[in-house]
């Protein structure tokens, strides 16, 4: 066959498939185009899901009757001034959108500017163009999308079940939402308004909180802190939730970047390594970080519906997310989520009938709990972390009397009263009770003391009898012998041997019998990826938590009052405590209102 140039309506069509893949992305354009028109408001509406109508109305600056017609044409733009790739400032750029959208659907767009005596329209049905007529409209622009994939039908058997469609332009509009608290957002179908968000009248970053929650829930908004972090003219915001308010899957982690919504594996990747000391690998924390960076060291050109990015210096990138992130969670000190105590009182409330034996089990476990911060009876008890042999006869060793000799005013743990199937500790608070797992929270205690000694730089080296040597490519070889230095603090010794390969000499005795090549290996790849070295600090973190674990005061041991108020003393001065390593949490409080409405007595 012949060469010949696709018709102009095909190739739209063509494009349409890569810009305009379901009902969302549709959403997702044409919201984007009203947030960089600088609209106040921004109201959709779907039919069928999206098939039948996309409704996309703000209050923006609009377009005259030639901007009108030249908006629905390929690679037509107001959104480069300058024709730079490099330095992308708005959400759309490419000028693709609209002729993709118009290309397989019928597309009505109305709009009127500020200085306009009229509003005028134009439409576009299956890529063909019509002409601007007048027509009645406020200030803003109206971008209505009937039949969507009516030209390209084969596109309708591959969309899913209609709520499917509809959660995912719900989350489209969401994510803008949470990264423009300025602007008022709706989103309605044909049933019902779906959601209203409205701009919060509060400072920016209470207004951005007030969102974030209005997204995410009120849980998120109470048990979350505060991230800044600012490092070579980038910058990080937002909010990180605690470790025990986590997830089963990473849809509750929003990143932006440059108020751009993005799914990018570095910036989850930086999330993960933040929050991998406190969370099991299947355990997932809620976030909604927000990073600015110079516009012309971030590549936003790089995926047709431009939700990945590349950053000019991704280690950079990463270690300011982390960072940031850490010392956010730090700061927390040994706060645990509220959802905690809501989850347990929640185990207690569905049994809690007049009949049966579950509900009788459940009351008497709460009196007796309730029965421990009354008793004052004194128990012998044995000495510090000292085995037990036999079994306890009795469940409960209640403390010394400790009302004079430590208020329960003074500290937010409170002061303890019994220890509890040698496992847990009971404290009496100001307010309420407060239940300790004397194993996970020792385990985070211990495990803290170890990553404060590696990080003073206090690492035990231990010298290979026979060095080792690694064979790597060249250039691997290269990148890590230009880190040597930063390795000797670790307690790693390298040196080059050769075109590459590498000679180990001494490593960090906490690492015990490691693979050293694989080591290196690990080693040589994050400095290809991230321009920093991650897998020793990791591997040595992973040692002081497994050894943290063994090291720590196990269940089944009897405390005696003071190791239990020493427990808790040291719980309040470290942080991160309110949860163990692997993300669980290691006390629960229960305040006195939420046991008396258990019993009905509220």
């Amino acid at each position: 066959m012949a060469l010949r140039l696709l018709p102009e309506t095909l190739v739209n069509r063509i494009a349409a498939g890569e810009v305009i893949e379901r009902p969302a992305a549709a959403v997702k354009e044409l919201v984007e185009n009203a947030i960089d028109a600088g609209a106040k408001r921004i109201d959709v509406v779907l039919e069928d899901s999206g098939r039948r109508l996309i409704s996309v109305t703000d209050d923006g600056r609009g377009m005259s009757p030639s901007e009108l017609a030249l908006a629905v044409d390929r690679h037509a733009t107001s959104k480069l001034p300058n024709d730079d790739l490099v330095d992308i400032r708005t959400l759309g750029f490419r000028g693709e959108a609209l002729p993709s959208i118009g290309a397989v659907s019928r597309m009505t767009i109305t709009s009127r500017q500020d200085t306009g005596d009229e509003g005028n329209q134009i439409q576009v049905d299956g890529g063909q163009k019509g002409v601007v007529r007048p027509a009645a409209f406020r200030k803003g622009t109206r971008v209505e999308i009937r039949d969507l994939f009516y030209a390209t039908p084969a596109r309708l058997k591959f969309l899913k079940a209609p709520r499917t469609e509809l959660n995912h332009a719900s989350n489209v509009i969401k994510r803008l939402a949470m990264a423009h608290p300025e602007i008022a957002f709706s989103f309605a179908d044909e049933a019902k308004i779906r959601f209203r968000l409205e701009v919060p009248q509060l400072k920016s970053s209470a207004a951005q909180l007030d969102r974030l929650s209005a997204v995410m829930g009120a849980d998120f908004a109470a048990n979350a802190v505060q991230v800044t972090a600012a490092r070579e003219g980038l910058l990080l915001t937002g909010y990180a939730g605690l470790p025990t308010l986590n997830r089963g899957n990473s849809r509750a982690q929003y990143l932006f970047v440059n108020g751009r919504p993005v799914q990018d594996r570095l910036l989850f990747g930086a999330v993960r390594g933040a929050y991998r000391d406190f969370l099991a690998r299947d355990r997932h924390p809620m976030v909604a970080l927000f990073l600015e960076v110079p516009s012309d060291t971030v590549d936003v050109n790089v995926h047709p519906a431009k939700s990945e990015v590349r950053f000019q210096d991704g280690g950079l990138v990463r270690s300011l997310v982390v960072g940031g992130l850490r010392q956010a969670l730090h700061a927390a000190g040994h706060r645990a989520s509220t959802t905690v105590a809501q989850a347990a009182l929640g185990a207690f409330r569905p049994e809690l009938t007049m009949e049966g034996d579950k509900g009788t089990q459940t009351r008497a476990l709460v009196r007796e709990l309730a029965g421990v911060v009354a008793s004052y009876q004194v128990s012998p008890t044995p000495g510090v972390f000292e085995d037990i042999d036999q079994p306890s006869a009795q469940n409960i060793v209640c403390s010394e009397s400790v009302t004079e000799a430590v208020p329960v005013t003074s500290f937010p743990l409170g002061a303890a009263r019994a220890q509890l199937h040698e496992t847990y500790v009971v404290a009496q608070s100001e307010d309420g009770i407060v239940i300790v797992d004397q194993h996970a929270a020792h385990e985070r205690l211990v495990y803290e003391r170890m990553k404060n000694a590696l990080a003073s730089g206090k690492v035990k080296r231990q010298g290979l009898l026979i060095p080792e040597v690694v064979e790597l490519d060249e250039a691997a070889a290269e990148n890590l012998c230009e880190k040597a230095d930063e390795f000797s603090e670790l307690g790693l010794i390298i040196e080059k041997f050769g075109a590459g390969a590498v000679v180990v000499r001494e490593v960090p005795a906490l690492l015990g019998q490691s693979d050293v090549t694989q080591l290196l290996k690990d080693l040589a790849d994050d400095l290809e990826e991230y321009g920093t070295a991650r897998a020793l600090k990791e591997r040595l973190e992973d040692i002081c938590s497994t050894m943290a674990c063994h090291g720590s005061v196990r269940a089944g041991r009897r405390l005696t009052s003071d190791e239990m108020n020493a427990l808790l003393r040291e719980m309040e001065a470290t942080p991160n405590s309110g949860q163990c390593n692997h993300g669980r949490p290691t006390y629960v409080k229960l305040r006195l209102s939420d046991i008396e409405r258990l019993f009905g007595r509220r």
